[in-house]
């Protein structure tokens, strides 16, 4: 009621600001009487409209581009391309963002491919490190890290495996994984063959998290098929060769590695159930979908029904997928699955899991029945994506509202799928999609230039590498230079940054649940692990509060404990330790 007569009197008072008699109204307007009063009526609203329209303009949130010569950032992909199109060279590469020296500043790390049983490089190919400079640039510490790789690389996950507080580096690849060993003075050192992580074969995603709660970070890697250079699945309907679906190639079971405690780990996969479901897996999200305390995982296939590993008390992992209804697309078929993500999209209190199918197969969000059964309810996310391709995605907060939005990276996996159909391409657009009430709308279109654009994309990284409070976006391209997103105005909205630091759950926090009140609205989020295709994120959690002020946080550590915070300082970074609550500003 009291706004129908604010607005009653801004009417009146346009009114008289225009015609303060009905003589001055006829000048003004060119009407007389009651018309007069109609237009200047209409004239009030159309004015108001504008007003709304360059107000929301003002608060949008877009994603600049940064060009290379901004950043500094010059590698660039090399996917091996060849003749004889082998699979492995379209399927990478992955990204990172990570905090490797512990100076409060994402750092970068990007993975290339290298020397196989099908590729002898010309020139030898590096991964690449990036050294964030505080600035906005950043300044290649490859070589003096020691982490260029040498493999066919995929992908790379981060996490402080050993508990000594710097972050470790797990690269996965087509022949042989590697772990990097953080040193703590900017060096790493290739510890692989100590830990026992080699895995070989064809490896894509990994993952850290404390799957039985000891406080130690055990390692879950995807494996996808078997495969090496005299296998092909002929040629396409042109009589060429190409990157074809790969039906024709057997699966592979997946790796489950427990943290013995010792810098060496112990391959349980058969014992605690893994490779009971041999798959052809690529993404790989941490998360708890029954809300008992135990890390359950929810894997991608391509062209094979998708897994839902449930974690039995830290036991054993039991495969749910088809009785929960996550398998298979609802007619029933095994889709092309490659990028996934979790998180609680409508506030109920429970995960709901995404996936991302190649074209014609549209994308899944499932959401959570809170009995160990989904519902596919896509939304405006299913018509968007009918002719695309998915890889890299992640469920994050980029305007700070407090909810969960979906930004979605694209990319057909055929080069020479233009050369078949006129509808679907090999570059492919980016999707944004806002959280409205817990459903998902497409906001592409008004968030910034490169949307416009198309691009190969695979691995995608989330992590505030300008520490200015709102979430970037990395985007590695197959064959092609990176694509680094600044987030432009999500910290128009306040703010609270976590950086977790345990002293007795897992060091990376992995399974904590996050709460947070902003007068009489509660939001709440899990700690998940991994997520994406081929990436690892920025490990602390921005919590966002739209035009509001947090009253209050509690976190409630994978251990049991709980930490409170009152009135905590809004638009910063703080840290929070296990058991002992808030101690000091971290970074920006």
């Amino acid at each position: 009621m009291r706004g129908k007569t604010d607005v009653t009197i801004s009417i009146n008072a346009w009114i008289r600001s225009v015609c303060p008699n009905t003589d001055s109204c006829y000048l003004t307007t060119g009407f007389h009487g009651r018309h007069c009063l109609v237009f200047v009526v209409v004239l009030f609203v159309v004015f108001k409209f504008a007003s709304f329209e360059t107000a929301a303009q003002n608060t949008r949130v877009t994603f600049t581009e940064v060009s290379a010569k901004d950043s500094n950032i010059t590698w660039v992909h090399d996917n091996a391309m060849s003749p004889q199109r082998y699979l492995p060279e379209t399927v990478g590469a992955g990204c990172v963002f990570f905090d490797y020296d512990n100076d409060g500043w994402m750092d970068i790390y990007l993975v290339n491919s290298g020397p196989s049983d099908f590729f002898t490089p010309k020139v030898p190919l590096k991964n690449a490190l990036y050294h964030n400079n505080h600035n906005g640039t950043f300044s290649d510490v490859t070589d003096k890290a020691g982490v260029g790789g040498g493999t066919f690389g995929m992908g790379a996950s981060a996490g402080d495996y050993d508990g000594d507080g710097w972050t470790d580096l797990y690269v996965t690849s087509y022949g042989r994984n590697l772990l990097y060993h953080n040193n703590g003075d900017s060096t790493f050192k290739d510890v692989t063959e100590k830990a026992g992580v080699a895995d070989p074969g064809w490896s894509t995603c990994s993952v850290w998290f404390d799957y039985d709660n000891d406080g130690k970070l055990d390692l879950f890697v995807s494996s996808f098929v078997l495969y090496n250079r005299e296998m092909s699945c002929g040629n396409n309907r042109l009589g060429k060769v190409y990157y074809c679906i790969p039906r024709v190639f057997k699966p592979q079971p997946s790796h489950l590695f427990h943290n013995n405690g010792n810098g060496t780990f112990t391959d349980v996969s058969e014992v605690m159930g893994i490779a009971a479901s041999p798959g052809k897996s690529f993404g790989v999200v941490a998360t708890d979908v029954n809300n008992d305390g135990f890390m359950d995982l929810f894997v991608a296939n391509d062209t094979m029904p998708n897994f839902l590993f449930i974690n039995r008390a830290g036991r054993k992992f039991e495969e749910i997928g088809l009785l929960a209804g996550v398998a298979y697309s609802d007619s029933g078929t095994a889709r092309s699955g490659m990028g996934v993500d979790a998180s609680d999209i409508d506030g109920d209190g429970w995960q709901d899991l995404f996936v991302a199918n190649i074209d014609q197969e549209l994308f899944s969000l499932y959401r959570n029945q809170k009995d160990l059964t989904f519902v596919d309810k896509p939304g405006e996310v299913g018509p968007a994506t009918r002719l695309l391709s998915g890889w890299g995605l992640k469920f994050f907060d980029y305007d700070n509202d407090g909810n969960p939005d979906l930004f979605l990276a694209n990319g057909h996996p055929d080069d020479m799928v233009e050369t078949i159909t006129t509808r679907v391409k090999y570059r492919e657009p980016l999707l944004l999609f806002q959280n409205v009430a817990g459903g998902l709308k497409d906001v592409s279109a008004q968030s910034g230039g490169a949307f416009a654009k198309s691009f190969a994309a695979r691995g995608m990284a989330i992590g505030d590498y300008d520490n200015d409070g709102d979430l970037d976006v990395l985007i590695s391209n197959n064959g092609d230079a990176p694509l680094l997103l600044r987030n432009d105005g999500g910290s128009r909205n306040n703010w609270l940054g976590l950086q977790l630091i345990a002293n007795k759950s897992n060091p990376d926090a992995v399974g904590a649940l996050i709460s947070w009140q902003i007068g009489t609205i509660k939001h709440t989020r899990l700690k998940t692990a991994g997520g994406s295709y081929l990436a690892s994120h920025d490990p602390r959690e921005i919590l966002g509060a739209g035009n509001g002020k947090i009253d209050s946080v509690e976190i409630r550590w994978p251990s049991g404990k709980v930490d409170k915070l009152s009135a905590p300082p809004m638009n910063s970074y703080i840290k929070v330790v296990e058991g002992e609550g808030m101690k000091s500003n971290a970074g920006k």
